[in-house]
């Protein structure tokens, strides 16, 4: 598992961050002022990159979350059954099999090149590479 410390209160929309052991895009932050004797809270709102679930979570904005490091590799098609395609790493040879997104649906063929991304141990095929 691949992450490195980031303050709370320089998290912009669209970065990465870990919310409940899952990486999440943050969608939404809010800043409330901090009180005589507080300090600045901060809401965020993130989506799974993974399962596309809705997270929050309000902490101080002096706080530090973690923010997953994320690989971005290419791999060749070699078959696909249903919505899962077989794929081989183009680096380090490995076999295994991806789920193929509702938006690469009918792109994917046997033996395009495709680029995914490992994020916590998780892989999730992204785009077609362009030859």
């Amino acid at each position: 598992m691949a992450t490195k410390p980031v303050s709370v209160g320089s998290l912009k929309k669209g970065s990465y961050v870990v919310l409940e052991d899952a990486a999440c895009v943050v969608t939404d932050t809010q800043v409330s002022r901090p009180g005589k004797h507080g300090h600045a809270k901060v809401r965020l709102t993130g989506v799974g990159i993974i399962d596309n679930k809705k997270r929050v979570a309000v902490m101080p904005g002096h706080d530090n979350l973690e923010t997953p490091i994320i690989e971005k590799k290419s791999a060749q098609v070699l078959s696909i059954s249903g919505d899962m395609a077989n794929v081989m790493d183009a680096e380090s040879y490995e076999t295994f099999d991806l789920k193929i997104p509702e938006e690469l649906k009918g792109q994917v063929v046997d033996g395009c090149s495709v680029i995914y991304w490992v994020i916590l141990n998780d892989k999730v095929m992204k785009q077609i590479k362009s030859e």
